[in-house]
């Protein structure tokens, strides 16, 4: 199984970022995310085998007890790699505070490696990617359109276990279920 630990933002703030880009997409040529797929990625596991899925959830709970929840919106942007030369576009997430997110996603990444998955080991920058392009390009305007983005703040009290199936969503693209919640903190 393709798994990921994320914050999956409400509803209300979902649909607030789908429609700000909404009437902005038909300006570029980008494979833009399905409002169903928008999350910040806390950590991603790659493959994993089945019969770890228990142990995963089970220190996934247990790093995401030990936490705070946060106060998050999506707000500003950007582009990896960079806006002269990006693949994907992305909007920024504010959170506070900030470094109780950073250690959230440190808890979940370390529950995934003591588990036994593969876990990404890039540095932890939150954000939803809202668009992949499909050749390096600049972005420069489409990053500063997304500097001024500011969505509706929600209070993050869970991280989902998402099981990521390629290729079986919507024009082939990936279909993500939430295989369990849990609570961050008290998870109220």
């Amino acid at each position: 199984m393709r798994l990921f630990a994320a914050l999956v933002p409400p509803t209300e703030a979902v649909e607030h970022l789908d429609a700000f880009l909404e009437v902005r997409r038909g300006a570029a040529d980008f494979r833009w995310s399905l409002a169903e797929h928008l999350h910040v990625t806390l950590a991603f596991y790659g493959d994993v085998e089945e019969w770890r899925l228990d142990e995963v959830v089970e220190r996934l709970r247990s790093a995401a007890a030990r936490r705070t929840p946060v106060e998050a919106r999506v707000a500003g942007g950007g582009a990896f790699p960079d806006p002269a030369a990006a693949r994907v576009l992305w909007a920024g997430v504010d959170a506070e505070p900030h470094e109780e997110l950073e250690r959230l996603a440190a808890g979940c990444r370390t529950a995934g490696a003591v588990s036994g998955a593969r876990v990404d080991g890039q540095r932890f920058r939150p954000h939803v990617t809202v668009a992949r392009l499909r050749r390096a390009d600049h972005v420069d305007d489409w990053v500063r359109l997304l500097d001024g983005y500011r969505g509706p703040a929600w209070r993050a009290t869970s991280v989902a276990l998402v099981a990521s199936h390629l290729g079986q969503g919507a024009r082939r693209r990936p279909r993500h279920e939430v295989l369990e919640h849990v609570g961050v903190g008290s998870g109220e």
